[in-house]
């Protein structure tokens, strides 16, 4: 009899816990109880097998690195080497947009570059790139035979007919232009220079040149004779002239002819020519866009050379109209004469007054007089 009761309430104990075992949650050990496999054991290493593993690892890492730097080296040296043949052909490198991604814009590169955008095609019409292309050829004529040449400068020229596409890519939309694309980074805005108020002279950009890169360039030009020819004839003919007047040497004491010397002289210097010869700017800027043609420069700080030559006739137009007007004041003719003489002298001086009054408010924002012409 104790027998049997001990084996129902030792049945009655299992029957007991089922209700336990299937309330358990998820991953308790009632579940495992109903044939969920236990989670699997983390593998441990040895501490010298975990160091061996670490060391492979990092020295296959450091194999990928050192093949890429030694990719990077070869390349850059492979783009150098290609400059600096192209350079021992012409100083001037052309480039077109393939060239210029690879050579210019994608590194690395250890090298500055400098470019020059232009349109020298016929078609295009552009004086301004010819004389532009000529000082640059100079510029890079004197360092590529200079003793300091080296493989930290390279010139370049990107016509507008043969990468189009570069223009579009760095949204130019005038010619010439000429930028400094340094070894490292990309171009600030004194990377490009200041052609409007500068001019393209070779001096020029060889000061500009200095202040991005360091490296000091000594223009040489070839030797133009034209001038001292010029000044040999000049010489001859008015030698020549006394020697055929020396028995009569009264036009030398001729106060109207010095006049007109002196007058000249005087338009030559107020309209600016000497800062032409200093500073070399363009006669005119043609925009590529419309094909407009620009005279007179929007900036007080630089004008074109069509512009001197504007401002010289001019002034020398209100000149004639105040010789006109001192002539009717002063003559004893008729005064009809007098009269009409006096009449075109101040419609000379206003006119051609107001006029240059215009341009020099178009050239000097907010001045605030005009006369006539606005």
């Amino acid at each position: 009899m104790r027998l049997a009761r001990a084996r129902a309430q030792s049945a009655g104990r299992r029957w007991a816990a089922v209700p336990q075992v299937l309330a358990a949650g998820p991953g308790s050990r009632g579940n495992m109880a109903l044939g969920t496999r236990a989670p699997r054991r983390l593998l441990h290493l040895p501490a010298g097998s975990c160091l061996l593993l670490l060391l492979v690892l990092l020295l296959l890492l450091c194999g990928q690195l050192g093949g890429g730097q030694k990719k990077k080296e070869n390349l850059l040296a492979e783009k150098v080497e290609q400059l600096m043949e192209w350079s021992s052909r012409r100083s001037v490198i052309r480039m077109n947009g393939d060239k210029f991604r690879r050579f210019v814009k994608a590194p690395p590169r250890n090298y500055s570059v400098i470019v020059m955008f232009t349109a020298l095609q016929p078609q295009r019409q552009c004086s301004v790139c010819r004389q532009a292309n000529e000082e640059y050829q100079v510029l890079a004529n004197s360092w590529r035979y200079s003793s300091a040449f080296s493989n930290k400068l390279f010139f370049t020229i990107v016509d507008y007919d043969e990468g189009a596409d570069v223009f579009q890519q760095l949204n130019m939309n005038s010619a010439p232009t000429f930028m400094h694309f340094p070894p490292k980074g990309k171009p600030k805005r004194a990377d490009t220079f200041d052609l409007q108020r500068i001019g393209f002279a070779a001096e020029q950009l060889a000061k500009w040149i200095a202040d991005r890169t360091d490296v000091h360039i000594r223009v040489f030009r070839p030797p133009n004779y034209s001038g001292t020819i010029a000044l040999a004839l000049l010489v001859s003919l008015v030698g020549g002239l006394l020697y055929l007047r020396r028995n009569n040497l009264e036009f030398i004491y001729n106060k109207t002819g010095w006049a007109m010397a002196a007058l000249c002289v005087v338009f030559a210097m107020t309209s600016g020519q000497m800062w032409n010869h200093i500073r070399g700017p363009p006669y005119a800027h043609k925009n590529p866009q419309n094909g407009q043609v620009s005279y007179i420069h929007g900036s007080s700080q630089a004008q074109f050379v069509a512009e001197s030559h504007i401002i010289l006739l001019l002034n020398a137009a209100i000149t004639m109209g105040m010789v006109l007007l001192n002539e009717a004041a002063t003559s004893k003719g008729d005064v009809g004469k007098r009269r009409i003489i006096c009449l075109v002298g101040l419609g000379l001086v206003v006119f051609f007054f107001s006029f240059l009054l215009s341009i020099f408010r178009s050239k000097y924002h907010g001045y605030p007089y005009s006369f006539l012409i606005k």
